[in-house]
């Protein structure tokens, strides 16, 4: 059977980028040394950028876009690129993070994507993704931090968060990235748009074992939930199964500690990370 090689030649936005790049480039009578030294970065690096192989920094974008004065088309193609890493099951929800007035996760073993460090979503993504190169790990990651952007706009949604014990007692990334990550949800907490539950151990089973919720609102009112497991996730819009889903996080959330003895047990675990780590 002949192989249909129709999608390896559909343009994407990390090929557009290379593309655009190197047009700008020559029609400007630079070699890629010449660009590197105006811009100020390696010239195999934006040799790499041009033939696809590597995205730009979020600095070296809007860096880009100055120099060519291209109103911004850099560091739009690199957030359309970055989104095309998230997968195809995951991207709309995704998309619609900043359309929600309120966005409730729960997490079985894992501090929630929005709540991540980069160093810890570094540590996780290199682990559960052994097939990847370490540069397309740091662009998975890089797209992870840039959806914390949601909570920097004029409509920042209210983000309910619950996680069982297990995210703080796993130590992904070693103690130093433990410290840091801990550090990091004490200091999220502040904002009055967030809060933050464990469920402890002590609690016993509970609805959710063994996979993640998600529950998006939207400011129309719709509900939308995204479901993921093990490199699988689905997007769910059946008024029955939200109404289903909503009942497992309300379960949850009835097992879960309130947020002033959530707080005292994110710093007993602080406290035993940062004992290891004097150790």
């Amino acid at each position: 059977m002949e192989l249909n090689n129709e999608d390896e030649d559909r343009p994407t936005p990390r090929t557009v980028l290379g593309r655009r790049l190197r047009r700008l480039r020559e029609n400007a009578g630079l070699s890629l040394r010449g660009l590197a030294d105006k811009v100020g970065y390696p010239h195999t690096y934006i040799s790499r950028i041009e033939r696809g192989e590597q995205l730009p920094s979020d600095v070296l974008a809007g860096d880009l876009d100055t120099y060519f004065e291209t109103d911004g088309l850099f560091v739009e193609l690199l957030a359309m690129a970055q989104d095309s890493s998230i997968p195809d099951y995951g991207r709309e929800v995704v998309e619609k993070e900043d359309k929600a007035a309120r966005i409730q996760v729960f997490g079985s073993s894992l501090i929630p994507g929005l709540l991540q460090t980069e160093d810890y979503a570094f540590a996780l993504c290199r682990e559960s993704l052994p097939g990847e190169t370490e540069e397309q790990v740091r662009e998975r990651v890089a797209t992870r931090m840039r959806r914390k952007r949601v909570f920097d706009g004029e409509d920042v949604p209210f983000y309910w968060a619950i996680m069982d014990e297990a995210a703080l007692k796993r130590p992904i990334g070693g103690v130093k990235c433990m410290v840091g990550q801990i550090n990091h949800l004490l200091t999220a907490v502040e904002s009055p748009y967030v809060s933050l539950q464990v469920l402890p151990f002590a609690q016993g089973a509970h609805p959710m074992l063994g996979g993640s919720l998600s529950l998006l609102t939207l400011r129309n009112g719709a509900t939308i939930g995204y479901v993921e497991s093990f490199a699988a996730g689905e997007q769910v819009e059946s008024p029955k199964r939200i109404l289903t889903l909503t009942q497992r996080f309300d379960i949850a959330r009835s097992k879960a500690l309130p947020q002033s003895e959530t707080l005292e047990l994110i710093r007993a675990y602080l406290r035993e990370y940062e004992d290891e780590d004097d150790s």
